[in-house]
């Protein structure tokens, strides 16, 4: 036959779109041409495909006009994705393989000039785009990406490392079969730094434990080397394992730019950007666009660390994804939608210097220069964070004398402990509690409304605010194990969200 049609997958955002990979061989002037909205990197399939079924031993149809259509035209393609479906639709227009066995599977890979397969990005966004189909065909990847695609259950992968295998399993009668790739084995990862190894610094302890709990933002302000970064660093291991529904969710984003292997299956991500990270690197963009830091931090912790440096633009994008748990970006000629349910701690000094409040150094900062610094922060982003916390300075020889605390595990027990108390009564962390859902879960006895009532008034804050300060007393009250919302909880969570420091601790 002289047309042959091929079933893959172009990425969309983290959605896998279907493509049509339509070739025809028809008589005239020798040529390779590629239509369909192609980027370069597709365009230059031609000669990948061309070397690697001579080098294969293949016939390639030298004396023909090849047409390639990617459909729908108007979908971006970009990637080597598309080489082993061009590659074997040419052979099947030309007669060299069963067309019907073809169109059983939908494949994608990239080919070297020698016909090995090479693996693409995206194979878990693409396993889950097929796994929706009402019919799901069998997927036919190369062996690396086939590994990821497998971790998603009840769907047919198949693994190839070469394309004369390929070839091969696709004649007609041919008693010799794609390898099924098998879902490696899922350990639970290793929970990482242990929380014994910060000595002191009780209540910033406390707070990065309400936050695991609860799920809440925390912004740590202190002098340089109090541990703030050690905290943050340790945050991933007082969380639970991922279920399997959020290991793939977070796996997925991962997968859109080659980040992730089988072997980090469960682990939570963890994204430390530098602070000259642009808006678009936090956010996402491109041609297509890519996921940005927040979205590769899905079901996962972000550490800003050096706040006020980001870009302005750059904190202020945070805002709506801290809210909705999503984020859109919508281009001239495109949308795409990444998932952005991430966990933000942040950190940051007091001052220019970094010694406000310093009990060892004094601050050489002018109040002008504090206001400054400290105003980087809008009120609408700082209105967003859950605990806003202080980490002092601890004197050496007090350090020295100090024994380890906790270990991550035993807090660990609590957070978990917690979480389950709050899904098993509202179905999702207390950070994600709508304000009308706080009404029904987050109820206060009346010597806690007033007293947060009062503090409301007292500090100005806004709804946003006094809805996370119920959130977050929801959370201490989980983890103490009791129903009811006191003036103890309350009070708590009031000094959990104390401020920056003033500039006039001079």
């Amino acid at each position: 036959m002289s047309l042959a049609i091929v079933h893959s997958r172009a990425l969309d955002g983290l959605a896998a779109a279907p493509v049509t990979v339509e070739v025809h061989l028809a008589n005239g002037l020798p040529s390779f041409t590629v239509v369909g909205l192609a980027d370069t990197e597709v365009k230059e399939a031609r000669e990948r495909v061309r070397a690697a079924l001579q080098n294969s031993g293949l016939g390639f149809p030298h004396n023909q006009r090849i047409t390639v259509n990617l459909a729908p035209a108007d979908l971006p393609k970009e990637g080597g994705r598309f080489d082993l479906p061009i590659a074997l639709g040419v052979l099947a227009a030309n007669g060299q393989l069963d067309a019907a066995a073809l169109a059983r599977f939908e494949c994608a890979g990239e080919l070297s000039l020698a016909g090995e397969l090479r693996p693409v990005r995206g194979a878990l966004a693409m396993a889950l785009a097929v796994r929706r189909e009402a019919e799901p065909r069998p997927l036919l990847l190369p062996e690396a990406s086939a590994l990821e695609a497998a971790l998603v259950d009840g769907l047919d992968v198949r693994a190839a490392r070469h394309l004369l295998d390929v070839v091969a399993a696709l004649q007609p009668n041919s008693e010799q079969g794609l390898t099924r790739a098998a879902s490696p084995p899922r350990s639970t990862p290793p929970r990482g730094p242990d929380l014994a190894d910060i000595k002191g610094q009780q209540a910033p302890k406390r707070a990065l434990e309400i936050a695991a709990a609860g799920g809440h933002s925390l912004l740590m302000v202190g002098p340089p080397g109090t541990g703030k970064s050690m905290l943050a660093q340790r945050l991933p291991g007082l969380l639970p394992p991922l279920e399997d529904d959020e290991a793939i969710a977070a796996a997925a984003v991962q997968s859109l730019i080659g980040a992730f292997s089988p072997e980090r299956w469960g682990e939570r991500p963890y994204r430390a950007p530098h602070h000259t990270a642009s808006s678009i690197a936090l956010v996402g963009g491109g041609s297509p666009p890519r996921p940005g830091e927040i979205s590769l931090a899905q079901h996962g912790v972000l550490f800003l660390d050096e706040l006020p440096e980001f870009p302005r633009t750059a904190l202020e994008a945070l805002r709506e994804p801290l809210e909705t748990g999503r984020i859109l970006i919508s281009r001239a000629a495109r949308q795409a939608e990444f998932p952005a349910r991430f966990q933000l701690v942040a950190a940051m000094n007091p001052c220019p210097c970094g010694h406000l409040g310093n009990p060892l150094k004094a601050c050489r900062c002018t109040p002008d220069q504090v206001s400054r610094y400290q105003g980087k922060l809008s009120g609408p982003f700082l209105d967003r964070l859950d605990l806003l916390i202080e980490v002092p300075v601890i004197p050496p020889a007090e350090l020295q004398a100090l024994a380890p605390g906790e270990t991550s595990a035993q807090v660990a027990e609590r957070v978990a402990a917690a979480q389950v108390r709050a899904r098993a009564r509202q179905g999702k962390p207390n950070a994600q509690l709508a304000a009308q859902e706080l009404a029904e879960h987050a109820t206060l006895d009346p010597a806690a409304q007033a007293l947060l009532t009062r503090t409301a008034e007292k500090l100005g804050w806004s709804a946003r605010s006094f809805h996370r300060v119920l959130r977050v007393a929801r959370t201490v009250a989980d983890l103490a194990g009791i129903d009811a919302i006191g003036p103890a909880q309350v009070a708590e969570a009031i000094q959990l969200r104390r401020g920056l420091p003033s500039a006039h601790q001079h």
